[in-house]
């Protein structure tokens, strides 16, 4: 069955537009654990506007599946990398001014970079997953740079999706092919919500996990956040 893992950034950015401490993010996270989520994911950025750093070493403390701490490897992230050592880091190449990720790693013209901050991160025990675009040769790429892992970045699949289900998916199952020959572990992230996941898991048969945020919080509004939890592992199975 392919984990979900729930990125719990917008109970961080609720809570943050009023100030104190509701939502309170550290229950949110035990909550989703609760409820049947497999993973905790959190991106926290630079200016700190959602997840904060305080909040990833306060999660370190409770969190009992899989931690996964995304962003991007500046010596920041890095430092607060090495001192929770989660389960997973996911390497983004977002800009500091970014609302959300809108791109994966060109693996190739990183190629030293992503080599070094991998090497480091294992050197840890963390397993390592970078975020990449369904584009063959950037994959291929990946699996000689040494991650553990690639996470699909699942925009293009998600806009194209209500139009041609099948268009939509057909090259990340390329992508996703190539990487399971490779040896790479499959996650994927990024829109992916109760219309599409079905669909998408069911077309990527090596996929190990899923991180969502937005869509679960979202459809949490009308649907209560376990019984959310709920339907989203449903389509996983």
């Amino acid at each position: 069955m392919t984990k979900l893992s729930v990125n719990i950034n917008k109970f961080a950015t609720l809570r943050n537009a009023r100030g104190g401490n509701n939502p309170d993010v550290v229950k949110a996270a035990i909550d989703c654990e609760s409820f049947g989520a497999q993973g905790i994911t959190v991106h926290p950025r630079p200016d700190e506007r959602h997840i904060t750093y305080q909040d990833v070493l306060d999660l370190k403390q409770v969190v009992t599946t899989e931690f996964n701490i995304e962003g991007y490897p500046d010596q920041r992230y890095l430092d607060l990398v090495e001192k929770v050592r989660p389960t997973q880091a996911t390497l983004v190449p977002d800009a500091p001014d970014v609302v959300t990720s809108d791109a994966g790693w060109d693996t190739r013209k990183h190629q030293q970079q992503l080599t070094e901050i991998i090497l480091q991160l294992k050197s840890l025990g963390i397993r390592t997953s970078i975020f990449i675009d369904p584009v063959v040769e950037n994959i291929e790429k990946a699996a000689e740079i040494g991650c553990d892992r690639i996470e699909l970045y699942t925009e293009q699949y998600a806009v194209q999706f209500p139009k041609s289900p099948q268009k939509a998916i057909s090259g990340y199952q390329d992508a996703a092919g190539s990487a399971h020959r490779l040896g790479l572990g499959i996650n994927a992230g990024h829109d992916l919500s109760l219309d599409n996941l079905k669909f998408f898991k069911s077309g990527i048969p090596h996929l190990a996990e899923v991180s969502i945020g937005h869509a679960i919080i979202c459809d949490s509004l009308y649907y209560g956040l376990e019984n959310t939890i709920q339907l989203y592992l449903r389509q996983l199975k």
